[in-house]
């Protein structure tokens, strides 16, 4: 049978989809989306990013490499995805329509995209707001799209849906509070099985076994494990090196549930540490609780930021740090669980809301020698920021 005939009999058998989420909560999602096109006067919403999808519809699955397009009107929302993706665009989306495609080439998906882009708008020059920033979508695609659809207007509208999708739920809670329990549950696994002589992968294994078992899906990064000298190079994993005595091990886990994640970081040494080990790992947490001090609603980004720079300052020019002290988590697809765009640094001048949820990330790494890395997801209130991880602080030497 052809993608058409499939999507016909799934919408037969499955009449409603399955949903993490209530419908209701997708509706009032898709409100708050809409109140900004109308105060934009856009006439069209063209979303690619997974996440994106996701939160707006539902749409959940581990093929992310295609080209799949949300269009969001006024009225109405229409799924545009290739024909392998047809199944879960039905089965587990909310909107108004699925259309299917084969990929045959970019001008052939073009033609029909803009198609269904003038149906949807219901205007011949409409005026779309997307987010030239996404990677996902393919600026093939974008360049023949804009030449198909001469008289459409097209605007940045990016960062309408970070700013949308930054206030949690509290059904959006639930699945963050559950990812942050698996993921502790799998640092203490990976913790349980380092010693001197045992492999980085391995306790990458201890912890990915431990998550999934507890009930992560797939996760939107794997688990990361560096050990020894390669601690200290931000965004380095387990490649087969052997633990030796003295080595640094930093891990950084994030559970999956119903796609949301709440990561954390930890970091043992084998054997003891040294003074300046533990005098990173003291800075590291000053730096974490002048953070989440500082970011409460009603401040600035930037001032939470700026208190963590303050308590960063004793060590700042021996350890390199990343310069973003926190990020948004939420609804997230390989290869990244970062869910958007608004940092917390020194130059968001934007302000912050109760119910908006960060990862802060304070890793500090001494390039060459070692990386000390301690982490909390974190929960944005009236008086400060709140775990909702509940993370191991303490530097854990193994005499083993």
């Amino acid at each position: 049978m052809d993608y058409r005939t499939y999507r016909d009999k799934l919408q037969s058998r499955f009449p409603k989809p399955v949903l993490a989420f209530e419908p209701d909560e997708y509706e009032a999602r898709l409100a708050c989306v809409r109140q900004g096109m109308a105060d934009a006067e856009l006439d069209l919403l063209l979303l690619t990013e997974a996440s994106e999808l996701c939160y707006l519809t539902g749409y959940n699955t581990f093929e992310v490499s295609v080209q799949c397009v949300l269009l969001v009107s006024p009225e109405r929302t229409l799924l545009f995805v290739p024909a392998i993706e047809v199944g879960p665009a039905v089965y587990l989306s909310q909107v108004n329509e699925v259309i299917g495609y084969p990929w045959q080439s970019p001008e052939a998906v073009a033609s029909e995209l803009a198609t269904q882009v003038r149906r949807t708008a219901g205007n011949p020059a409409p005026q779309i707001g997307f987010n030239p920033w996404a990677g996902s979508f393919r600026p093939g695609l974008l360049l023949a799209l804009k030449n198909r659809l001469g008289a459409a207007t097209f605007s940045d509208f990016g960062e309408l849906i970070d700013r949308v999708r930054l206030v949690k739920s509290p059904a959006e809670m639930v699945y963050l509070t559950e990812s942050a329990a698996i993921t502790g549950a799998g640092l203490d696994a990976a913790a349980a099985v380092i010693r001197a002589g045992v492999v980085d992968h391995e306790i990458a294994q201890a912890g990915a076994s431990s998550m999934l078992g507890a009930g992560s899906e797939f996760m939107s990064m794997q688990p990361i494990v560096t050990t020894g000298a390669r601690s200290g190079i931000i965004h380095t994993n387990h490649a087969g090196y052997k633990v030796a005595r003295g080595d640094v091990v930093f891990t950084e886990f994030g559970a999956v549930r119903r796609r949301y994640t709440a990561p954390m970081m930890r970091t043992a040494v084998v054997g003891q540490a040294s003074a300046e080990i533990h005098e990173f790992h003291r800075v590291c947490l000053e730096v974490l609780e002048a953070v989440m001090a500082a970011a409460r609603a009603g401040s600035s980004f930037a001032s939470a930021a700026r208190a963590g720079e303050a308590a960063l300052a004793p060590i700042v020019d021996r350890a390199f740090f990343s310069g973003v002290f926190g990020y948004p988590v939420g609804a997230a697809f390989p290869p990244s669980w970062v869910a958007g765009s608004m940092f917390i640094t020194t130059d968001n001048e934007a302000i912050l809301e109760e119910g908006m949820v960060f990862h802060l990330p304070i890793c500090l790494r001494k390039p060459g020698e070692f990386g000390v890395g301690f982490s909390e997801t974190v929960r944005i209130t009236a008086t400060r920021a709140e775990r909702i991880t509940n993370n191991t602080l303490a530097l854990k030497e193994i005499f083993l």
